[in-house]
């Protein structure tokens, strides 16, 4: 487990901070662009996510930022609130609204959406990541960085986008991304992750210093394979400490009375809050270490964050599953490379911006598609086919919607589908436990009752977490009929932090389940009984 110095994990941190930047810069003036919003709007906003939120956030890999699911409320909030100053103000009353919501401990809310949904939600991003970024990979850049919904700014849609990019395809773009990603690939090989001198530099970074000098290279021996520049990355250029300082913007305070502005900040607040609770519950997931996110500690540290985002001229910021995941599978470790990533992208716009608009978007398309593979990786398909239809309906669904939709729409159609499930298997009878004095060295005994669903996850997650460390826990089964899958999971991944702790986990009658076919059996049980019953009914009758 890693230590709680800031910097005691600086070996891991350190690269992975580096991938993170990389991945976010382009994505945060995607957004703003995306947003109607000024281009370093952007930047300011990931700045203060990955400093700001970092120091205040309780989230070990999570990284904050702008994200693509708010684009469109920002873009239509600036127009009918009619000044970006205006607006500014919304996201400083929204991050109030959010901090509100964390002391009224609202972060509870996260832990009752099912696991089949999260993993959905998972496998969704990283299969519209791929999609999204493959028109980059082949030069064609008609829409920014950072887009995440179905329907497109410039009239296309996802897939008419990949038949409209053919007519535009750049062959230099190609051969970056194509060096990029045999780079990448040779970096994840066993035989490279042996060499020390490769767990300090990252395979992404290796790629994009390849990327720029490949181009560089065309420019010079075949320009008719050079990317020009509307196809590099393009930070905003500040020539002195003045005009840097002339990019922030102060919101305007006197249209406090303006009820819009209420409404719009309500809105926001409500959307981020609900978009950083599924990134938390998401990430923690992907956590090697299986830690768990104080999620009302999120939501203060989110507000704190839109606060002071809104008052410097930034976009609203909310926890981003592309930039958590991408510091996941670079190796982070604890929070330092979120807050190292925001004071990167911070040096970066005063001191080299000229050196990262040499940046090929086909490169970073490159880095993108490792990331979406990742997140929606076959096998993983194939393990929730075999939990059952149960488990693998909700799944597939919430991939789908947010393929044909966007982000919160294929979130709403899965968990609609889940709580359809929950209802038919009749899931709703509460759960009990045994609880005794939670002493060290004490045995303490938590007993399911017969039916327990992910409804009951949040509660009996909030009783393991405060067992002290150096107990002895009996989770007993013996009387469920059936556990959802959610609580399977949630013990499963209970067991590895209680190994952690020294915490003596012991489960009872938990064999005698067979969690994959336990809700039609419940179910084939019922009817059995209401046909003896009608049966014998019948007989009296005669």
């Amino acid at each position: 487990m890693p230590s709680k110095g800031l910097f005691s994990n600086l070996k891991n941190d350190l690269p992975a901070s580096i991938v993170v930047f990389l991945v976010a810069t382009p994505l945060c003036l995607g957004i703003a662009l995306a947003s109607g919003a000024p281009l370093f709007s952007g930047i300011i906003a990931g700045i203060i996510g990955g400093i700001v939120v970092g120091l205040a956030s309780g989230s070990p890999l999570g990284v904050s930022g702008p994200a693509a699911g708010l684009a469109v409320i920002v873009l239509t909030a600036i127009s009918s609130l009619g000044a970006w100053e205006t607006f500014l103000l919304a996201v400083v009353i929204a991050g109030v609204f959010q901090m509100a919501l964390g002391f009224l401990r609202a972060g509870v809310i996260g832990y009752y959406f099912p696991s089949s949904v999260i993993k959905g939600m998972l496998s969704g991003i990283g299969i519209i990541i791929i999609l999204k970024q493959i028109p980059h990979a082949f030069g064609y850049d008609k829409v920014p960085e950072g887009s995440m919904d179905f329907n497109q700014p410039d009239a296309e849609n996802t897939f008419s986008e990949l038949g409209n990019m053919l007519s535009y395809i750049q062959p230099g773009a190609v051969l970056v991304t194509l060096f990029a990603l045999a780079i990448l690939i040779l970096w994840d090989r066993p035989f490279m992750k042996k060499v020390k001198i490769f767990q300090w530099i990252q395979g992404p970074l290796v790629a994009v210093v390849g990327g720029i000098v490949l181009n560089l290279v065309f420019m010079a021996v075949a320009p008719q394979l050079a990317i020009d520049g509307k196809h590099l990355v393009q930070l905003p250029v500040v020539e002195s400490w003045g005009s840097f300082l002339g990019l922030f913007t102060l919101p305007d305070f006197s249209q406090l009375t303006n009820v819009a502005v209420y409404t719009t900040a309500i809105t926001i607040a409500v959307v981020a809050s609900l978009e950083t609770l599924l990134c938390v519950e998401a990430t923690d997931k992907l956590d090697p270490l299986k830690r768990v996110t104080p999620t009302n500690r999120e939501l203060k540290a989110q507000g704190l964050g839109n606060i002071i985002s809104g008052m410097l001229g930034g976009l609203p910021i909310t926890q981003v599953i592309v930039r958590s995941s991408a510091n996941i599978q670079s190796g982070g470790r604890t929070k330092t490379s979120a807050i190292l990533h925001g004071v990167l992208m911070l040096l970066a716009a005063l001191a080299i911006p000229s050196l990262l608009n040499l940046i090929p978007l086909s490169c970073l398309a490159a880095i993108l598609f490792v990331v979406g593979y990742k997140l929606a990786k076959p096998s993983l398909f194939i393990t929730i086919y075999r939990q059952g239809w149960y488990q693998f309906i909700p799944f597939i669904v919430t991939v789908l919607g947010i393929i044909f939709t966007d982000l919160l729409v294929g979130i709403g159609m899965g968990m609609g589908v889940a709580v359809f499930f929950i209802l038919l298997t009749n899931y709703r009878n509460p759960y009990f436990l045994a609880e005794e004095p939670h002493k060290p060295g004490d045995l303490i005994k938590i007993k399911l009752s017969e039916d327990v669903s992910f409804l009951n996850r949040a509660s009996i997650m909030r009783t393991l977490d405060e067992i002290p460390p150096n107990c002895r826990v009996e989770i007993d089964a013996t009387r469920s009929a059936n556990i959802d899958y959610d609580v399977y999971e949630m013990i499963r991944d209970y067991g590895e932090k209680a190994r952690l702790n020294g915490v003596e986990l012991t489960l009872k009658g938990f064999s005698n389940l067979t969690q994959e076919n336990d809700s039609i059996v419940r179910i084939k049980k019922v009817m059995r009984r209401e046909r003896r019953a009608e049966r014998h009914l019948e007989r009296t009758e005669n």
